[in-house]
């Protein structure tokens, strides 16, 4: 482990948020629009004050912002999904530091949120970020042309899901696996 803290943001972490944004121009490109402004930070606090929505971010131990995950449009009843959204601030990309996170927020999601399915949607081209979701356990299922508008284009996207029953699959062997099992 490499000591990846997450945590629900408040307006403190407002401006750490921002630099992260803008120093990650680049890496962001257009796979994702995060909040850029104040106001823009002020509304991503407003929707995940909902109980349908959440928000984690996720810091390295010298306090430097690791990315975002989002758990999106919580579907409670006979469901108990969401949707699953995430991105990386340079400089800690490709460094490991997202998948721990994200399997923190997973074990959240399955755990304290109570849900059993969780759903990332992903461009084609972003070979990295599906490289991630299947390294903890999510399948493909499907393809979605012109899914989701982002930076004023409808993208296509690649559907991966994983339920609480595969986590907990993945949780145990990924515990076997650091105990040398």
């Amino acid at each position: 482990m490499m000591n990846v803290e997450v945590f629900q943001p408040s307006e403190e972490h407002q401006s750490a948020f921002l630099s992260a944004v803008q120093r990650s121009e680049s890496v962001l490109g257009h796979w994702v629009s995060p909040p850029d402004t104040p106001e823009k930070y002020a509304d991503h606090l407003r929707r995940y004050s909902a109980e349908s929505h959440y928000s984690y971010f996720a810091k390295a131990g010298d306090g430097t912002l690791v990315g975002c995950i989002n758990l999106n449009e919580i579907v409670r009843g006979a469901l108990q999904s969401a949707y699953l959204g995430y991105y990386a601030f340079s400089p800690n990309q490709g460094k490991g530091m997202m998948k721990e996170a994200l399997s923190a927020v997973i074990s959240h999601a399955f755990g304290e949120h109570e849900l059993h399915r969780l759903e990332a949607n992903i461009q084609p081209g972003n070979v990295r970020s599906a490289g991630l979701v299947k390294s903890l356990g999510f399948r493909l299922e499907g393809y979605s042309p012109r899914y989701l508008k982002i930076d004023g284009e409808w993208r296509d996207h690649e559907r991966y899901a994983i339920t609480s029953e595969d986590w907990a699959v993945e949780a145990a062997a990924a515990r076997d696996r650091s105990k040398g099992t």
